[in-house]
């Protein structure tokens, strides 16, 4: 480890953060949901862009004006941190306050649909240092390269942190539902057992009056 450069360290950490791009196609009156995991005081970016479908090319193409995306965001006590509409191509922002499951979900507004209703929005989400723009960063504070990359640096040791303590406060919970399941477990163990327990008995007391009516002892 010793032998490893600054730049060497700084690709290692950098594939430790959480970065993804992808698109999906919707509707009109459809709605897309993501769950994104995410550490508590964690800033998260989303970045998007809606094209829509052009019969007379057959190929999608950017979209008319008017027509944007509904965006929101719900934390793990599924409480609404972000509801806002936005154009047809841009940002959104937002900072988690719990460490947990976060539902993204995006619509379409319907007021300048036209008769092919068919949409392919690209979605690109950065999580923790990666929504940071260290550009900007490096010409507002005049920070040189070796400067900035050990802020980035510093920033990556943070995050890694953070996700160390979320998957802590993952693994306590599933140790708890763990413990909490085997416990019920045990005492619907106990409770057959007296159910079986009191059914022999009382089947033995039914056994011996029966057997006394009839004399056989």
């Amino acid at each position: 480890m010793a032998n490893m450069s600054l730049q060497q360290i700084f690709i290692v950490f950098s594939c430790l953060s959480s970065v993804y791009g992808l698109y999906f196609h919707i509707g009109e009156t459809e709605k897309k949901c993501f769950i994104e995991e995410i550490p508590d005081e964690t800033m998260v970016v989303g970045k998007y862009k809606v094209e829509i479908f052009d019969k007379n090319v057959n190929d999608y193409v950017p979209t008319i004006q008017g027509l944007g995306m509904h965006v929101e965001i719900k934390d793990t006590d599924s409480k609404a941190i972000l509801s806002r509409t936005y154009a047809s191509e841009g940002r959104f922002t937002f900072t988690s306050h719990s460490a947990g499951e976060h539902i993204i979900c995006l619509h379409s507004n319907s007021s300048a649909w036209f008769s092919s209703g068919q949409l392919r929005v690209h979605l690109d989400i950065q999580v923790g240092e990666h929504a940071v723009d260290y550009q900007q960063i490096q010409a507002k504070d005049k920070l040189s390269e070796l400067q900035l990359r050990i802020r980035q640096l510093l920033d990556q040791v943070e995050q890694i942190t953070k996700e160390q303590n979320y998957q802590r406060y993952r693994e306590e919970r599933f140790r708890q539902t763990s413990e909490s399941t085997n416990g019920r477990v045990l005492w619907w163990s106990i409770a057959q057992t007296v159910i079986l327990l009191v059914t022999g008995f009382w089947q033995m007391r039914h056994l011996k009056s029966f057997f006394e009516a009839k004399k056989l002892v």
